[in-house]
């Protein structure tokens, strides 16, 4: 086997640890602990909440790429919760061996787990449709569970946080794979998810393919001009009827989150997810959105 193939196996971890060196310390809090009583004792993942009137219908948080369903919504999971949304959060793409960190799985399959998690959702809560927000590949994946396994029926709006719609170039590093004979089969070996997940991929081809869009769905994107996983940042937006694109910088220029703070700790991104939620009570983003 030629040297850079050795290098090569671990080079699904290497992508993404950035973004694992730039995640707060709380995140590490739920790691060896029992994360159901976690979420539970939080506020999310509570079986027996009933949606509100204002608030009927109930969110279902989907994780990043090395990421599980605590750890990536100690922000957003309260904060919403606060709000009297009723807020659950699954696991998906589990991989054998690999404990606490998931989204590493083939991503039509994380999508099958969704559709189960979103029918489990509605059967306890009563609602008739769900909203989706996710985080990176989080924000991505549902668009499968909604183009191709029914979800459009079952879900009202999908808010996307730093999504990679159509793939990264992880600045280069991925299309590095390409000029090597071999790579992207070991790639995808490794984790198929990151594999899937590079632009061009066979996954996202055929998951854009005739638009970006499903009818029925509300969309919104949330970026940031400085993340370093998801690039170009503005591949992240979609095109179609029912999309809202945001630029967070556009909201508040001083806002400098990257790709795993947007999603983890940015007050402002949060102001916007609850906007998009229940657009008819949306009160204007700005700075000052950190601290209400």
């Amino acid at each position: 086997m030629l040297p850079w193939k050795h290098l090569l196996r671990p080079l699904s971890a290497l992508l993404l640890t950035a973004v694992v060196t730039i995640v707060p310390a709380t995140t590490a809090t739920a790691a060896g602990t029992d994360r159901a009583a976690t979420a539970t004792s939080r506020g999310w993942n509570d079986y027996s909440c009933k949606p509100s009137a204002a608030h009927p219908r109930p969110v279902v948080l989907v994780h990043g790429t090395f990421a599980n369903s605590v750890d990536n919504w100690l922000g957003l999971a309260p904060y919403l919760v606060s709000r009297d949304y009723c807020v659950y959060a699954l696991d998906y793409g589990q991989l054998p061996g690999v404990p606490l960190v998931h989204g590493l799985g083939p991503i039509d399959k994380s999508a099958e787990q969704l559709k189960a998690f979103v029918d489990k959702v509605l059967a306890a809560t009563g609602a008739a449709k769900a909203d989706l927000v996710g985080h990176s590949q989080g924000g991505m994946m549902p668009r499968h569970y909604l183009k191709f396994l029914g979800g459009a029926a079952k879900v009202n709006a999908l808010v996307g946080i730093a999504p990679d719609n159509h793939g990264t170039t992880l600045n280069g590093l991925a299309k590095l794979v390409t000029h090597f004979p071999g790579a992207s089969e070991v790639l995808s070996a490794a984790t198929p998810a990151l594999a899937d997940q590079v632009a061009g991929s066979a996954f996202l081809t055929r998951l854009n393919a005739g638009g970006d869009t499903v009818p029925g769905v509300r969309y919104t994107v949330i970026a940031t001009r400085y993340d370093e996983v998801v690039t170009p940042y503005r591949s992240q937006f979609l095109d179609g009827p029912n999309v809202r694109n945001i630029l967070i910088q556009d909201l508040c220029a001083l806002d400098l989150s990257e790709h795993a703070a947007i999603g983890l700790v940015d007050r402002i991104a949060f102001h916007e997810v609850a906007n998009a939620l229940d657009p008819s009570r949306a009160t204007p983003t700005t700075c000052l959105s950190a601290i209400s």
